[in-house]
């Protein structure tokens, strides 16, 4: 059993940021189908398919708030106002213009992992743009601003205290943050324009951040000297989490933002050029930059393979476990990740998914998608393995909030002799 969520790869995701492939490519053996299927209905990452480290263009998630925003590259401006003592405003050819910059990143929903059915809201692009940092240097904030909020063109009248007020979709960083040299004002995805339903023609990049934070649509940037209080920054994509003392329980409510340490297994395969006895190969992706582990139908954990090769910070990285004398029947398989800084993906029954509930409704295109996510399994990369259980059914957990990838605790039956289950990890950076 891999702890953490077994698929077609397996992913980890952390403060620092892991490869995606840590195994062999579906070529080289026979893929073994989970039982737990994957829906195919909509724009994801189908992990039985992830053989590559970049996602396509045309195979990313697509995750609006208000609807799909029209705006025409030729007449589009951005503006940079507020607390600065030069404001800006630039067209787009302007922006394409200054220092060229190319970040890759794993995107993220802060829903991704809510239900079975919305498990691959995630993907990993090269996202082309130019520095944020050096755009606000020379607009020169004042010493008080602290707070830099980033509008979209998508808007919709909300209601605020009985009143109706039109709102454009925005989000908020503290400046420490929005001055990283990686954040990007991007055009370019993949080495192509951005596609319309993400972002044409400008859309900001915050690697290691939730996507939530990732505005499309992007015209105007605001510097504040107070906290920016939005629906989308206090009311929903907010995180209520618990700790118990000894006399009581205190509350906290924080707005979702970094992503954190987790994993999913993607692939199993069956590895054509080994004869012995069964040898499975898991795959999976994490974000985190340490330890991955798998555990096979409630045996011990052990441990897995990093592909350490792309060292991308904010990026998934793959994993993967080579298991030997497999056999015959349906396993559950559990992968789980661990950070630099030692962080490990909570288990279920962990006081930290327990006491955790997240407030949100992620919605696509224009639909709400889901109010509140489920507790998660164990993100870690080790894998555990026993004897198969008997009749054990498919099951999948869930993610308690939307800043915290639920591992998937996945199924699998074969009757092949040697199988290998390939694992997938990725990492995040500073936040997902």
């Amino acid at each position: 059993m891999l702890k953490g969520s077994v698929s077609a790869a397996a992913l980890l995701f952390a403060q620092y940021p892991l490869s995606l492939f840590g195994g062999p490519t579906v070529d080289e053996g026979v893929l073994i189908p989970f039982l737990d299927v994957q829906p195919t209905t909509r724009k994801s990452t189908k992990w039985q398919d992830l053989t590559n480290w970049i996602t396509k263009n045309e195979n990313l998630y697509v995750v609006s708030h208000y609807g799909e925003a029209t705006v025409d590259p030729s007449k589009h401006t951005l503006e940079v106002s507020g607390l600065v003592k030069k404001p800006k405003t630039l067209t787009l050819d302007e922006i394409k213009k200054r220092k060229r910059k190319t970040v890759t990143a794993t995107l993220e929903c802060g829903g991704n992992g809510a239900s079975p059915a919305f498990m691959g809201a995630i993907g990993n692009v090269r996202w082309t743009g130019t520095p944020l940092v050096d755009l606000l240097e020379e607009c020169q904030p004042m010493k008080r601003a602290i707070e830099v909020v980033f509008f979209g063109a998508d808007q919709k009248v909300e209601k605020i205290r009985d009143n109706d007020y039109p709102q454009n979709f925005a989000r908020s960083l503290h400046i420490n943050d929005a001055r990283r040299d990686d954040i990007l004002l991007c055009y370019e995805m993949n080495g192509e324009p951005l596609m319309q339903e993400h972002g044409l023609p400008l859309r900001l990049i915050v690697p290691g951040w939730f996507g939530i934070a990732w505005v499309k649509w992007l015209t105007r940037i605001e510097l504040l000297d107070r906290r920016y209080m939005s629906k989308f920054m206090a009311q929903e994509y907010v995180t209520l989490r618990g700790e118990e003392r000894p006399d009581k329980t205190i509350w906290r409510l924080t707005s979702v933002g970094p992503i954190d340490v987790k994993s999913i297994l993607a692939r199993a395969v069956q590895l054509k050029k080994w004869n012995r006895p069964p040898d499975w190969r898991r795959l999976g992706r994490r974000h985190a930059d340490q330890i991955g582990r798998s555990e096979i139908d409630d045996g011990p954990w052990k441990p897995a393979t990093i592909d350490r090769t792309p060292r991308d910070k904010y990026t998934w990285r793959f994993f993967s476990y080579d298991w030997k004398d497999a056999t015959p029947g349906e396993h559950k398989i559990v992968s789980r990740a661990m950070d630099a800084e030692g962080r490990i993906q909570p288990a279920a029954d962990d006081p930290a998914i327990q006491l955790k509930k997240h407030i949100g409704r992620p919605i696509n295109n224009g639909r709400e998608k889901s109010k509140s996510a489920k507790p998660p399994t164990r993100n870690v990369c080790a894998v555990q393995l026993n004897p198969p259980a008997q009749n054990v059914r498919s099951h999948r957990a869930k993610s308690l909030s939307a800043n915290v990838l639920t591992p998937l605790a996945r199924q699998l039956r074969w009757e092949h002799r040697t199988a290998v289950i390939p694992a997938l990890c990725g990492a995040e950076a500073a936040n997902f």
